[in-house]
């Protein structure tokens, strides 16, 4: 099967602020990766995702932009940006950025204009909306960072829709004018050379024309706001899917054959919902709908039996014109390794480049980060000092700095970092595991060079018959993966070349059983 290049491709995820600082003001920076490439290069992924570095008063740190088109200060300049991204295609590596076209800062300068009156040329361009009743609220929507979505304007008398922060107002879509703005966005990164968008909350975008108040939860637990109601207005609506098919035709107009721009979509919804993303054959729409449920329904339910049905399921659902991908961490999520135990994050990294589709891996996973502990003192995150009630949604603590060696800040920053560098990084960091040959680093190294095998790439998969406890499955003619979830030896009666373990220890041997030791994950090779 001939693949396009996303579909071979690792994605690497690169939260900018917290990858390398590289002018001494404790937040990472583009010219803080662009040194890293290099490492990147050498760990063996094809594509990196760069979460926002636009201009933004960084009320939600980047999701909250107030210039589409220009690099914030922090993060350096436009042409950085463009070195960055010249150097990346140099060694061959794809650049993918994010896209945040649901809402903007209070401070873009649309906004500015939307407010100005309900007669500004700009207001329809934004959710706007009239009291229910005397100084009520348009209707019961929530927010994701607690309370109601809607904030009064009182100069003007009208509440306009914030799903986030009051400080992100909602872009109305039901306007041509806003979708063909956003397409304009769109154009202008394409136009500088990037290989493609992943999309911010991207089932969002559409609410109900009539504004209607959502049922109640039977289901919700009292505690976050947003779980109270179910989000059959919000949420999901069919015109969203228009929107999705204009994107994918402006990246087609700027595609080639080997050098497709794609779309990755930010969707939390069920399989059901999820696949429409992908459109049809004669209408497409996401390259890659992100999928979730390995995050939600996985590690919250980390066993065999569980990760069989998932993989199952994701596979029975999928159309036969789209492609797979799998996500197990990203900056909204709480790490890996803090999840399910260092054990089995390795047993998680061989599940996760062995099976059939694109992974998408979060920077730190492959040295094995957990989650830093935030100080009271210390918290950034929005979503926690709006709702300190529910402290377990904190998302700090899996967006502290990358690792890379033993001086002080870990060799982040020469300056104390804008959040805390966790406390053991003197013996988990890349310069310490790079000497360890049985190191989480370079078990992701060698996974992601086995990886580019063609049965592995673009293999069928196949659920194998496996003893309680384990998940296994065959890839295409030759390879079969064993993952023991459990605590116990299991052992599986199956001959070929034992070509990995997890534990990095008894690599390339011949067997006709397998003894599987609690806690691990074998390649075998027939």
């Amino acid at each position: 099967m001939s693949l396009e290049w996303w579909q071979s491709a690792t994605i690497y995820q690169i939260y900018p602020r917290s990858f390398q600082d590289s002018n001494g003001d404790g937040i990472g920076d583009l010219e803080g990766i662009r040194s890293r490439l290099a490492y990147l290069k050498d760990l063996g992924v094809q594509a990196i995702w760069l979460s926002p570095f636009y201009k933004s008063p960084m009320r939600d740190f980047g999701y909250d932009v107030a210039d589409y088109c220009e690099v914030d200060p922090i993060f350096g300049t436009l042409q950085d940006f463009d070195r960055l991204l010249a150097d990346a295609h140099a060694m061959g590596l794809k650049v993918i950025v994010d896209l945040v076209p649901n809402h903007t800062s209070s401070d873009h300068p649309w906004f500015l204009e939307s407010r100005e009156s309900r007669q500004s040329p700009k207001r329809d361009w934004y959710v706007w909306r009239d009291p229910k009743s005397t100084r009520n609220p348009p209707n019961n929507w929530t927010s994701f960072f607690g309370g109601l979505a809607w904030t009064l304007d009182k100069k003007t008398g009208q509440y306009w829709l914030h799903q986030f922060l009051p400080e992100q107002p909602d872009l109305n879509f039901r306007n041509p004018q806003v979708v063909e703005a956003i397409l304009d966005v769109m154009r202008f990164w394409l136009k500088r050379g990037v290989d493609g968008f992943r999309v911010d909350v991207l089932w969002l975008l559409v609410e109900d024309a009539a504004f209607r108040d959502e049922p109640p939860n039977p289901d919700w637990d009292g505690r976050w706001d947003r779980g109270s109601t179910l989000h059959i207005y919000m949420e999901d609506q069919p015109e969203t899917h228009l929107i999705v098919r204009k994107m994918r035709q402006v990246l087609d107009q700027f595609s080639a054959p080997g050098k497709e721009r794609i779309m990755v979509g930010e969707i939390y919804l069920p399989n059901k919902q999820l696949m429409r993303y992908y459109g049809t054959p004669e209408a497409p729409g996401c390259h890659l709908p992100f999928n979730f449920r390995p995050i939600f329904d996985g590690l919250s339910n980390w066993t065999a039996d569980n990760l069989r049905e998932i993989v199952e399921e994701y596979e029975r659902d999928l159309p036969a014109w789209g492609w797979p991908n799998w996500v197990l961490g990203n900056h909204d999520q709480h790490r890996l390794a803090t999840r399910i135990g260092p054990e089995q994050a390795r047993v998680a990294a061989m599940m996760l480049f062995t099976l059939r589709g694109t992974p998408t891996w979060y920077y730190g996973d492959e040295i094995g980060m957990l989650d830093g502990v935030i100080p009271p003192e210390k918290i950034q995150d929005p979503d926690v000092l709006r709702q300190r009630h529910l402290p377990e949604r904190g998302r700090d603590p899996e967006r502290t700095p990358m690792l890379w060696d033993a001086s002080s800040y870990a060799g982040f920053s020469a300056v104390e970092p804008w959040l805390p560098v966790n406390a053991d990084y003197p013996e988990r960091n890349v310069e310490f595991q790079e000497k360890d040959p049985q190191s989480m680093l370079n078990l992701v190294k060698t996974l992601l060079r086995l990886r580019q095998e063609p049965d592995l790439l673009s293999g069928a998969y196949q659920t194998f018959r496996s003893p309680s406890g384990v998940f296994a499955y065959r890839r295409g003619e030759r390879f079969v993966v064993m993952l023991n979830f459990s605590h116990e030896h299991r052992s599986v009666s199956v001959s070929g070349e034992l070509v990995l373990s997890t534990h990095l220890d008894r690599n390339r041997r011949m067997v006709q059983v397998v003894d599987l030791r609690p806690h691990e994950g074998v390649i075998l090779r027939q």
